[in-house]
């Protein structure tokens, strides 16, 4: 499933289920979908998504060595792994943009044509 977000004055942002809804948990709002946040919100939805954001990359900081370690012993090609901070980039610009205009955020399935 793909999720779009929405606001005025900035384009759709589009992502893959999952995460979006890992963000919207972050943003500390419900996963239901449709949802939104009132423009009032929006600085508070951001202030905790980037809060949340902080400490998943301290966790990763801290795993990050013990996973060195594995990999070092491990000679397999392993896929690159985005992390949750960089796929968050357009909708934290999203959400910067949606504070300055004074406009509401909306979430919804996405929508895509064949």
């Amino acid at each position: 499933m793909l999720i779009t977000f929405s606001c005025k004055s900035h384009n759709n942002v589009t992502m893959f289920g999952d995460i979006a809804q890992s963000l919207i948990t972050m943003m500390e709002f419900s996963t239901d979908i449709p949802g939104a946040i009132s423009a009032v919100d929006v600085e508070k939805a951001l202030i905790n998504l980037e809060k949340n954001i902080a400490v998943v990359k301290q966790q990763q900081i801290s795993n990050q060595d013990v996973q060195q370690a594995i990999d070092s012993e491990e000679e397999d090609e392993k896929e690159v792994e985005i992390s949750l901070s960089v796929r968050a980039i357009p909708l934290i610009d999203l959400l910067k943009t949606a504070i300055s205009v004074e406009s509401y955020v909306i979430w919804e399935s996405g929508k895509y044509h064949i």
